[in-house]
Order: C-alpha cells, then sequence, then structure tokens
C-alpha cells in the first residue's frame, strides 16, 4: 500500500515538474525576438495593372525577415542555426501593434511605389485620403478612450475624419479634459464612445491635445486613366522594404516590353514617391533568402551595400549585387541588361 502511494506521488511530482519544464521552454515570454531569412516572394501575384503589360518571363522578387518572438526552446537551438540573429525586443510594445505598424508601412510603401512608378511611366494621378487609423498607444501618455491598434477613426463630434489635417484642425481650440464624441470601426463594426482628451506637449508654447495614441493615414492614388490603376491582393507580408521592387514590377505593368528580360530579380530598399530609394535592415538575410531561391540579380540600396556585399562574398553565390540611389538606376540597368539566353 505505501508502495503504490509513494509511486503515485513520484508519478505526480514528474508530471508536474514535466508541466514547469515545458511551460518554460515553451510559453514562458522573454524581452527577444529572432531573426533569420525569410522569403524572397513572386511580386506579379500580388500586384495587377487592369490595362496593364503582363508579359514577363523572368520575375521579380520581394524580400523579407523572418521575425519571430523568442521562448527559452528557440534562444537555445538559435545559437546553433546559421544566419540567425537575437535582438532585444522595443519595450511598450505588444505583438499587436507591431503588426499593425507593420501593415501601415507596407500600405505607404505600396502607395509610394505607384507614386514612383506613375512618375517614371507618364501616368497622370492624383491623391485621395480614406482615413485614419490607430497604430498604437502612447508609452508616455495614457489614453482615457478605449483604443485598440487597428481602429478606424470615422468621425470625431460627428464630422468626418479621413486625413491628418481634419483631424489636427477638430482638435484645434481644446483643452485636456474636454471630451468628445468618438466614432470608430473596428472590425468591422461601429463603435461609440466619449473619449476625453489629454495633453501631448507643446508647440511653439502652445498646448497640444489629442486622444494619447499614434495614428497613421491611408491614402488611394488614383490614376487619370482607370485603366492604369494598380491594385495590390492581401498579402500577410509588413513592412516598408518592399517598396523599390513594388515600384519595378508596376513599372513593368504599365509600360510595354518585359523588363525582366527574363532574369529573376531580387531586391529590397523603401522607395518616396519621387523615386528615392532609402536603406533598410536585415539586409544579410535578404540575400540569404534570393541565394535560395535562385535569384540572378539583387538591387540593394547604397548605403546597405557594404553589408550585402560582405554575406554574397561570404555564401560564394553568383548573384550580381547592384546598388542603387534611385528606382531609376535599377531601371537604367535592366533596359541596358541583354536578354537572358
Amino acid at each position: 500500500m505505501r508502495r503504490s502511494r509513494s509511486s503515485v506521488i513520484k508519478a505526480g511530482l514528474y508530471l508536474i515538474t514535466l508541466a514547469i519544464l515545458i511551460y518554460v521552454l515553451v510559453y514562458m515570454p522573454t524581452p527577444y525576438m529572432i531573426h533569420q531569412p525569410g522569403s524572397a516572394e513572386e511580386i506579379k501575384p500580388i500586384v495587377s495593372v487592369k490595362k496593364g503589360d503582363t508579359e514577363e518571363k523572368g520575375t521579380f522578387m520581394l524580400t523579407t525577415v523572418s521575425v519571430s518572438y523568442a521562448n527559452i526552446a528557440m534562444l537555445v537551438t538559435s545559437q546553433f542555426q546559421p544566419h540567425t540573429e537575437v535582438i532585444r525586443k522595443e519595450p511598450d510594445r505588444n505583438e499587436e501593434e507591431y503588426q499593425t505598424e507593420q501593415r501601415y508601412y507596407m500600405n505607404t510603401s505600396q502607395s509610394s511605389a505607384i507614386m514612383a512608378a506613375y512618375k517614371y511611366a507618364g501616368v497622370e494621378y492624383k491623391i485621395v485620403p480614406e482615413y485614419v487609423f490607430v497604430i498604437g498607444l502612447s508609452d508616455k501618455i495614457t489614453p482615457k478612450g478605449e483604443f485598440h491598434p487597428g481602429d478606424i477613426l470615422r468621425k470625431v463630434d460627428g464630422k468626418k475624419v479621413e486625413k491628418f489635417e481634419q483631424l489636427a484642425e477638430l482638435m484645434s481650440g481644446k483643452s485636456a479634459g474636454d471630451q468628445v464624441a468618438v466614432e470608430l470601426e473596428r472590425n468591422g463594426k461601429k463603435v461609440e464612445q466619449r473619449v476625453e482628451l489629454v495633453e501631448l506637449g507643446e508647440t511653439n508654447g502652445i498646448a497640444k491635445v489629442g486622444f494619447g495614441v499614434s495614428v497613421g493615414e491611408v491614402r488611394k492614388i488614383q490614376p487619370q486613366d482607370p485603366g492604369m490603376e494598380v491594385h495590390f491582393a492581401e498579402t500577410r507580408i509588413g513592412g516598408p522594404s518592399a517598396g523599390l521592387m513594388f515600384s519595378l514590377e508596376i513599372y513593368n505593368q504599365l509600360t510595354p516590353g518585359d523588363l525582366s528580360k527574363g532574369y529573376r530579380v531580387a531586391g529590397t530598399g523603401t522607395v518616396a514617391e519621387d523615386g528615392t530609394v532609402g536603406p533598410i535592415g536585415g539586409v544579410q538575410f535578404k540575400i540569404v533568402a534570393s541565394d535560395r531561391e535562385k535569384a540572378d540579380i539583387f538591387f540593394v540600396p547604397e548605403d546597405n551595400y557594404k553589408e550585402a556585399k560582405a554575406k554574397v562574398d561570404e555564401l560564394g553565390t553568383s548573384m550580381k549585387l547592384v546598388p542603387v540611389k534611385r528606382v531609376d538606376d535599377a531601371l537604367k540597368y535592366l533596359k541596358e541588361l541583354s536578354y537572358k539566353s
């Protein structure tokens, strides 16, 4: 009888220990994130132009970095994996805010890429503001209303809000402690509440008030010719770094002929509406991802060239690394390139 009771106790202790061990290794949060090579994905299935030229024997590819919130087990195994980097995650920002911010960066990147491509293709367009939405909550000021990342700000005191300037005008003349009626759209549903305004700081000695949240503006780029309108498919990818490659794919569809000339063209870089290409983070991981997908050419922002070149040399890949400052640098390189045999 005693042996039986002892066995039960041992088994119970074993199960408790195992449960604690599993929790610590798998479920216990850590203040770290793991970066490693993501993907090099074809852009053509993501981008379409109604009256565009779809000829493309090669392909344009956007590149990504895989970002994971690390548990203990992942931190241990990452020490034995090549091309992996462990970084401390930013304080006061949860995963929902991070994902919302990345979607906003992607949306902004797509808008800038369309404008840059229209500029080089000679397509007339106008910018149409659509809505303002919540990216995240302030880490310095506690909001007095209930806001979630991704909430669309539809109305304040019954007046529509479609762009930053309208929101600023509605806050003008108000003071901290004033209450306003706010209409939000959250996951497709209307949410109404009264919100007390909070002080955000001063500009030129004048106190600024608001909701205590960071906001972004979504804009539609509308071409004069409806047939030249660019459409993006839904994607799980976030961030601003696909701007350059989006511009090249859009330009290829807006103009006759095949800009890819049969090559597998990967790359990275933010893009401004005037065509300026900006630096990005994690270029070494994108080089690895592109090499895995057998890219022939990789366009890299000039400011990232040194780091990218070091990874290309380490891999010993034959992939051609091409530094660019502007979208037209990439266009010029491709237009002067012979067709792939």
